[in-house]
């Protein structure tokens, strides 16, 4: 009974320390635009893997391997950081695709193993619902991270990536639904 008692309440005490040192959650966030206009229309402005004139926090960018899954770009931000990402599954068809970030310095954008989804839809009247999704951790993965590289600033920044991108694409194609 003894050894019972003692198992327990060292499985107990420890539990607090099982809780508290399981690391960051997984954040996820998805933002969609309604574009009055053609999907088809709206996907020759996004479907270049290597082509992102259409977001207004991008100055620049080198690509290699086009819409092929394994292909690389390095955007240049206009606020002078870099960002190396690789796709991973381009669906023509379905007018979407899905791409890393393969290394990005915290200072840029305060995310650490980020992946993202951007899907062109069919509204059902002639328009388009653009759909841009992601998963990432915060910055830091510590259990005390900074507030710069915190849950809330990484979903704040990628929010921002998100809304500044669609808000322009919204403007380049067409109006709101």
């Amino acid at each position: 009974m003894r050894t019972v008692v003692r198992l327990l309440v060292v499985v107990l005490l420890g539990l607090p320390a099982v809780a508290w040192a399981h690391g960051p959650t997984r954040l996820k966030l998805i933002e969609t635009v309604d574009i009055a206009a053609p999907p088809d229309a709206v996907w020759a402005k996004i479907k270049n893997f290597g082509d992102m004139r259409w977001h207004p926090a991008v100055a620049g960018v080198k690509s290699e391997g086009g819409n092929a899954p394994g292909a690389t770009r390095v955007l240049t931000l206009k606020s002078g950081g870099e960002i190396d990402e690789k796709l991973e599954k381009y669906d023509e068809a379905k007018r979407m695709y899905f791409y890393r970030i393969s290394k990005v310095d915290v200072k840029v954008l305060p995310v650490t193993n980020y992946a993202s989804w951007l899907t062109v839809k069919d509204d059902g009247n002639g328009g388009s619902t653009v759909e841009w999704k992601g998963g990432f951790y915060r910055g830091d993965p510590g259990n005390e991270p900074p507030p710069d590289l915190n849950d809330d600033a990484a979903k704040a920044a990628v929010k921002g990536v998100y809304d500044a991108g669609l808000e322009n694409l919204q403007k380049l194609v067409g109006g709101g639904n």
